[in-house]
This record gives C-alpha cells, sequence and structure tokens, in this order.
C-alpha cells in the first residue's frame, strides 16, 4: 500500500512505549495456600516465560490502545489505493471571449447568458484576453453564476487558442468540458480550431458557441505620434465598415486648456481615410467620433503628451559631458540640467541621476533626495568609487538598493540578465567587457535584473518610501581610466532611453501611448488608476481604453486594431471547421489514475476504538 507521507510511519515506534508499560505495570498480590503448594511449583517453571505475554495478547485494552497507535501513524503517512476512475464530465470550463469585437451591441451579454446554461456541479471560468485570465477556478454551479454576472469584456485581441490550452490543464487529470462562446471574429495566438482538435485528441469534450450578427462600425484603427521641432503631431487612420459613404463628425479636444476643434471627413464604403492633427497641447487630447454605432470602443482616440514637469531631469556630477549625460539629453523633448551638487529643491524634476566619481554626496544633498524619494521621486546612482561605504556616511547607505563593499579589478567577468524585462529587450548585456565594478550585495527589500555570473548585482532598484531608486553599477568614466566598454557599444544610449520611460516621466511619447494588450512590470508595486477602478500591482495589463494614471504617468490606451474594429466580422467558418472529424484521433484512454485516501476511514476505526475502550473501563469498575 503505498503512501503520500512515509516518514509519518516513524511513529509505529511508539508502540514500544506502550508493550513496555503493560510488561512493567504492577503485578496482582499472590498468596500461598499450604495445600496447594506443591501442584503450584510443578507448572511454575513451564509458566514463568509465557504469563505475561499471555496477559497482554488477553487484556483486551492493550489490544485497543495498540490498534489505535498503529493506525494514528497510518493514517498520518496518508495511505492511498489506485484506482481507474472515468474521465468525469462533471467539471466545466467556460471560457468567454473579452476581446473588444465582444463590446458590440450586446455580444457579451448574449456570452454570459449563454454560459448560464452550461454551468455544471464543477465549474471554471476563464475570460480570453491577450493572455487568459482565470476568473474563476473549481468552484460551484452557485459561485459560478455570480461571478459570471460581475464579468465584462475587455479591449484586446483575445488568445482563443491559449485559453483552451488553460482549460486543458485544468482538466488535467479528471477530465471535463472546454465551452469557449466567442464571435470568433479574431484572435491573437494559434488557430483555435487547432486547440479544440488537440483537447479532444485527450479525451475533452470541446464546444464552440457563437454569438453576435454583423453591425454597422466607423473606428480609429490606427495612430501615431511624431515630434517635429519641439511639437507633436498626430495620425490617425478612421475606417468606415459600412456598406454606404459616411460623412463623420470627429472632435478634438484638450483637457488641460479645454481648446476644441472639429473636422468632418468623408469616407467611403468600406474605406480609410487619413486625419492628421498639428501642434498638439501637453497633456490628455480626445479625438471622439461623435456619430453613434455599434462599437464604441473604438469611436475615441486618446493622446497623451508629457508635460514640462514630466520632461524635466537633473544629471548631478563631478564630471563633464559623461557617456551617460550625453546619452540622456538626445532623448527628444528631454529638458536635462546638469549641476555639480543636488540643489535644495528637487520637486520639479521627473529623475534625478547621481553620476559622481569621487566626490561624495553631502548630509544636505542625502536630506534632500531623501525628501524627494519620500515623495515619490525616482533616483539612478552610477556606481564609482564615491559610493564605497568608506566615502560615504550611513544617510546615503540607507537610500542605496545595495551595500557597496570595494572595487574589483578583474577582466573576464560576464553580465547576465537575472529578470526579463523591458530594459533588457535588446540589450546584449553579455557582450559588455567588465574591466572594474563595484563588489555589492543587494539589500532584502530590493529586485535585482542584472548581475555578474557570480550573482554580484550591476542593475538593482529598490523602493525608499513612495520612491525608486535605481544602483547602475556599469562605470561610464571614458579613456584609459575606464571600467568597461559599454559606452562604446550601439545599445548603450538604448538602454538609457529605455531606463529613463521604464522609471516614468522621460521616455519617448511612445511610453505614454500604449495599445491594448500590452503589458509593464513596475519598478515596485504600486497603487494604480486605470480608467474603470484603482488597483495595487506590480505588472499592470492594458486591458482597457481610456488614461492609465500609472507611476506618475498619465498613459493613453487605445485599440487600434482593424479586425476587432470590424463589426462584419462572424465567425462561422470556424464553427464549420470545429465540427469537421478529420482531426488527430484519441491519445488518451478513457479513464485516469486516481488515488482513493484511507486515512479517513482509519481515523473513524479509532473513534470507534476509543469509545469500546470507554465502555471497557465502565464495566470493569474503573471509571
Amino acid at each position: 500500500m503505498p503512501f503520500d507521507n512515509p516518514l509519518a510511519l516513524a511513529a509505529l515506534a511508539s508502540v514500544i512505549p506502550l508493550i513496555i508499560l503493560y510488561l512493567l505495570r504492577p503485578k496482582p498480590l499472590q498468596v500461598r495456600i499450604p495445600s496447594l503448594m506443591f501442584l503450584l511449583d510443578i507448572k511454575e517453571e513451564n509458566k514463568r516465560f509465557y504469563t505475561s505475554i499471555t496477559k497482554l495478547i488477553k487484556d483486551p485494552l492493550f489490544l485497543i490502545q495498540l490498534l489505535v497507535l498503529i493506525l494514528l501513524a497510518l493514517a498520518a503517512a496518508s495511505p492511498y489505493l489506485q484506482t481507474q476512475e472515468a474521465l468525469s464530465g462533471e467539471h466545466t470550463v467556460l471560457i468567454i471571449d473579452g476581446s473588444a469585437s465582444m463590446q458590440t451591441d450586446n455580444r457579451f451579454s448574449e456570452a454570459v447568458s449563454k454560459a448560464e446554461d452550461y454551468v455544471s456541479r464543477k465549474n471554471s471560468i476563464i475570460l480570453a484576453q491577450s493572455t487568459p485570465v482565470t476568473v474563476l477556478e473549481s468552484e460551484s454551479a452557485q459561485v459560478a453564476y455570480e461571478t459570471l454576472a460581475l464579468m465584462q469584456a475587455k479591449a484586446t485581441v483575445a488568445d482563443l487558442s491559449g485559453a483552451i490550452s488553460a482549460g486543458m490543464r485544468m482538466l488535467s487529470e479528471e477530465g471535463g468540458n472546454i465551452v469557449l462562446i466567442s464571435d470568433l471574429a479574431s484572435w491573437s495566438g494559434d488557430d483555435p480550431v487547432n486547440a479544440m482538435k488537440l483537447a479532444e485528441s485527450y479525451g475533452l469534450t470541446v464546444q464552440f458557441i457563437l454569438v453576435g450578427r454583423e453591425a454597422d462600425n466607423v473606428g480609429f484603427i490606427q495612430g501615431s505620434i511624431e515630434a517635429i521641432n519641439g511639437s507633436y503631431n498626430y495620425t490617425a487612420v478612421v475606417k468606415n465598415y459600412q456598406s454606404s459613404r459616411q460623412i463623420i463628425d470627429i472632435e478634438i479636444e484638450n483637457l488641460d486648456s479645454g481648446k476644441k476643434n472639429t473636422v468632418q471627413p468623408n469616407i467611403p464604403a468600406r474605406s480609410t481615410k487619413q486625419i492628421t492633427l498639428g501642434n498638439l497641447g501637453s497633456g490628455i487630447t480626445e479625438v471622439r467620433i461623435l456619430d453613434e454605432d455599434s462599437l464604441a470602443a473604438d469611436n475615441i482616440a486618446y493622446i497623451s503628451i508629457p508635460r514640462i514637469s514630466d520632461r524635466r531631469l537633473l544629471y548631478v556630477s563631478d564630471v563633464d559631458n559623461l557617456p551617460s549625460q550625453v546619452a540622456l539629453s538626445l532623448i527628444p523633448n528631454i529638458n536635462l540640467n546638469k549641476l555639480e551638487g543636488v540643489p535644495e529643491d528637487v520637486s520639479g524634476y521627473s529623475i534625478v541621476v547621481i553620476a559622481n566619481k569621487e566626490r561624495s554626496l553631502a548630509s544636505n544633498e542625502i536630506s534632500t533626495l531623501k525628501s524627494y524619494l519620500d515623495m515619490g521621486g525616482r533616483a539612478i546612482f552610477i556606481g564609482s568609487d564615491a559610493l564605497l561605504t568608506a566615502n560615504t556616511n550611513q544617510e546615503l547607505a540607507e537610500l542605496l538598493p545595495v551595500r557597496p563593499v570595494s572595487v574589483e579589478d578583474t577582466r573576464g567577468v560576464t553580465l547576465e540578465v537575472v529578470q526579463q524585462t523591458r530594459l533588457s529587450e535588446d540589450i546584449e548585456f553579455n557582450e559588455v567587457a567588465m574591466y572594474q565594478f563595484l563588489n555589492v550585495t543587494s539589500r532584502m527589500d530590493s529586485a535585482t535584473l542584472v548581475s555578474t555570473e557570480e550573482d554580484i548585482p550591476v542593475l538593482t532598484y529598490g523602493s525608499v518610501g513612495d520612491g525608486t531608486v535605481v544602483y547602475f553599477g556599469i562605470n561610464d568614466i571614458t579613456g584609459e581610466e575606464a571600467w568597461n566598454n559599454f559606452h562604446n557599444l550601439p545599445e548603450y544610449p538604448v538602454f538609457w532611453f529605455k531606463l529613463a520611460g521604464w522609471l516614468g516621466g522621460t521616455g519617448g511619447v511612445q511610453d505614454y501611448n500604449l495599445k491594448t494588450g500590452t503589458v509593464s512590470v513596475l519598478a515596485k508595486e504600486q497603487e494604480i488608476k486605470t480608467p474603470g477602478s484603482i488597483r495595487t500591482v506590480g505588472r499592470v495589463l492594458y486591458d482597457e481604453v481610456g488614461v492609465y494614471q500609472v507611476a506618475g504617468k498619465e498613459i493613453a490606451v487605445n485599440i487600434y486594431n482593424d479586425r476587432e474594429s470590424d463589426t462584419t466580422l462572424i465567425g462561422n467558418n470556424v464553427i464549420e471547421r470545429s465540427q469537421t472529424q478529420d482531426g488527430p484521433k484519441i491519445v488518451r484512454a478513457s479513464s485516469y489514475t486516481a488515488k482513493e485516501y484511507l486515512d479517513n476511514y482509519m481515523i473513524i476505526i479509532v473513534f470507534a476504538l476509543v469509545i469500546l475502550e470507554l465502555l471497557i473501563i465502565r464495566k470493569r469498575g474503573e471509571l
């Protein structure tokens, strides 16, 4: 008989003290009667060895207590029997398409209504988005009904095959049903019919339920922002999906200044029209199609232009024209101010970069930085001799996400990415030749993104108050005293552009304008404001159209997807392909191996034995 926890069988040793206790318990007083003494003396030698053992075996209390100890030890070891069970149809995984096209007319509410018809004894619910989201797992029918009533469509492209794969994992042992409810108009990833056939080959039942009807629509399917001579121009593409020419009323409003104007493009049937808006003001601009149609999510294009305060960066260094300073100054529309010390007021800057090579910061400068970080500021410290503990005071050490120990003078050190983020995309850190670097240890509350092969942090961030502080251990001194060659690589300015944008506030305008389905990792878990709610997250999935407030930035998010906006698409052909019988043969038997645990039965027997023991003690008059 197999056990899940065989180490618990060591508890069987508890029977040894029980046996010893019964062997050593006081014996009844024997009185010799002279007339019988001769007969007893004859048999005494033969019985002496067996008397104690016989009494133990005949004592019901001993046997009961022995069984209780054995059963408790076995129950703790979780014994089980393996049985072959038929694949169950009681577990149903409901996959509801949460893509933008499902917001057309009442498609999503129709999907929820149809899903209620498939609720079973055990239910899981997956909302198909760019990344499938498990909303419910293995819950009752009542919980499933309550969850369905709260669900809403999002504005991404749905990965339907990924959602089916997630459902397969949920049903991998017991089997069950997968029900996909969608308009099947478009998707990302693999063809959902392929995922369906694969699931069926593993003995699962898969159904596609089609919702929606063709509808009229006009919407924004593309948008781009370009900086020209210090001003921003926006170019949008509007598509008319209707069967007749349409004159569209479009209103443009800057929410900061309140300035409005309108345009009226004339768009032929099934055609597109490009509109260009010049000299956009800072802040949020809404470009709205005023004509009502079946899909409202693509009728507004949001534009976010960084405000002046978002584009101010303070660079503090005791050396002029370092590569990091040059790289940051090349970021479009960035106002970089280079100083030799930290001024008394840094509240107007989005990021403060400390690039001193020899001079340590004074106490008043550190105090200013701490106040700045406590209020949500962002600071970057570049590794150098100036950060060594011997050259700094304890106040600065408390701000850094690492503890500098010494300068390592070595060659052949290779850098590696510890955590994949957009900071490491297209950056070949393993090609950086390191000659010298700071030997540091990370603090417990910090996160390391890049390190050496010996796990010495090179790119690490942490929190100070409501702010974020970054340690970048690749010194950018040039010439014969250079610590590395990173500043000579073409990826160097790209890295600083990414780092500035990742921290928030100084990246290109593209960092302020995203498409739905984009995922970003924040420097720390923090509160963000979405178009529909306020959440505390460390990872943001932009799945709604509108303005997000993240890390002090206003981020405009739009659909910009031709197929999602095409409300004339209905997946009848997908239904037809899903009903063909040319899929792979079943590669899984109609049963699965189940574990029948016996510990509960053993506990029940133990309770029965304890009750029996109490009855015996009471009958003996010992209770």
